[in-house]
């Protein structure tokens, strides 16, 4: 229990630290520009590999937090903390390329048997969406004098929108549980402006506007299980209820660095659409594992009275994702083989309709592979996941960008006993 623990807080510390450094960072793709950001989902380590596809999923070893009611199977303490890295190749029309590296952290995800396999609680701290870019454009003006006065104006972008999350998970009996929690939705985005000119006696300006925003939206999840000699067939849904963000934005402008609030500030809100997922998984011998999802947000339907730059009715549009994976652990449940026998090697795919599109009526959309080991620990029930992603987002077609990009991530999952009374013989 000491050991969990001091693990607990030297991650925790690490993943403050690089959650600051992530968010202050404009070194992403053009699309977090658009709507809340760049949406970002973390379930689990193992449903990162096998695609994201995890809403049916049960695990001993895991967590999920992509449905509540698969908390209701937990037998020992659980916490998950990781990081990922990512590297992207952004290309327009013409060629031209930049290519950003950036680091984030994941989630951090805890899980407390009350009943041990009946009812349990889940407690979770993630990003929902992230805001990184910094784009130029340029051009001339028509002066009195004999030349034309060239600027040039940056666009910068950052923040997003965090969540923390708490509910249980119950099991009704042997093949039924359900679930439900509460997920609270806070965070700041900052949209930044600085113009600067080809004539040394225009001093550049700079426009900042933050905006301040919070809400609760209520979760729920049901899970059905089906078992036989050697299988287990399980189908399951979740979905978040729509939602209303209050919101506060400030806009401050300057000259330089320097920068002066300019007026008061604005209140208003932020809709956040209907999120819900589907999905089933069948298990075999303890070894194959198969896991499906399809996903669907109505974000046509989400509006704002504040007034964003770039969260425009027409960049809209309703997100579908589409995710399957598979998982092989040679050894089953078996903890006498080998290291590699096991070990847990994942494989998946998904294929995302982006909720955003700078260009109305044209699809944005994310196809990638990911996979990744489960690596068995000295420590029963704890595991260390290396997940990868490949994949590519947007097309360099109709003045778009096309990103390529490769992430890696760690994940550490500690499970142990606690609350357990000492039996003298």
């Amino acid at each position: 229990m000491k050991r969990s623990k001091l693990i607990c807080i030297v991650f925790t510390t690490l993943i403050v630290a690089n959650a600051a450094y992530g968010q202050g960072r404009d070194d992403g793709s053009l699309y977090s520009r658009y709507g809340v950001g760049e949406l970002t989902s973390f379930a689990s380590s193992q449903a990162q590999a096998l695609g994201g596809a995890s809403t049916a999923l049960f695990s001993y070893n895991y967590l999920n937090f992509s449905n509540p009611a698969t908390w209701s199977r937990q037998t020992l303490v659980r916490v998950a903390v990781g990081v990922q890295f990512d590297q992207l190749r952004a290309q327009d029309a013409v060629g031209r390329s930049e290519e950003f590296t950036r680091g984030n952290f994941n989630a951090l995800q805890i899980g407390l048997p009350l009943l041990s396999g009946k009812l349990g609680l889940g407690l979770s701290y993630e990003p929902f969406s992230r805001i990184h870019y910094d784009v130029s454009t340029s051009g001339t003006l028509s002066t009195p004098l004999e030349s034309d006065l060239s600027y040039q104006i940056n666009h910068q972008g950052s923040g997003g929108l965090q969540q923390a999350r708490i509910g249980f998970g119950l099991r009704l009996n042997s093949w039924a549980s359900i679930g439900a929690s509460s997920d609270f939705l806070f965070g700041i985005i900052e949209e930044g402006r600085r113009s600067t000119f080809s004539d040394a006696t225009i001093l550049p300006t700079n426009q900042v506007s933050s905006t301040r925003l919070f809400g609760v939206t209520p979760s729920f999840g049901v899970a059905l299980s089906f078992d036989g000699q050697e299988y287990e067939l399980v189908v399951a849904a979740s979905g978040a209820f729509a939602t209303t963000l209050d919101g506060t934005q400030t806009v401050t402008v300057g000259e330089s660095l320097d920068l002066d609030t300019l007026g008061t500030s604005i209140e208003g809100d932020l809709k956040i659409p209907a999120r819900f997922r589907g999905g089933l998984s069948l298990g075999y011998q303890n070894r194959w594992l198969l896991s499906t999802e399809i996903r669907h947000e109505s974000w046509s339907s989400a509006s704002t009275s504040l007034p964003f730059a770039t969260f425009q009715s027409e960049n809209l549009q309703n997100r579908t994702r589409y995710s399957l994976g598979v998982e092989f652990i040679p050894a089953g449940a078996s903890v006498q083989a080998g290291y590699l026998s096991r070990t847990a090697y994942r494989l998946g795919f998904y294929r995302d309709q982006l909720y955003i599109s700078p260009v109305a009526g044209r699809n944005v959309t994310v196809t990638a592979v990911t996979g990744g080991f489960g690596l068995p620990t000295l420590f029963l029930g704890t595991r260390l996941d290396i997940s990868f992603e490949i994949g590519t987002r947007g097309t360099t077609n109709y003045n778009l960008i096309r990103d390529r990009f490769i992430g890696v991530s760690a994940t550490l999952n500690i499970g142990e006993r606690w609350f357990v009374k000492r039996r003298l013989g």
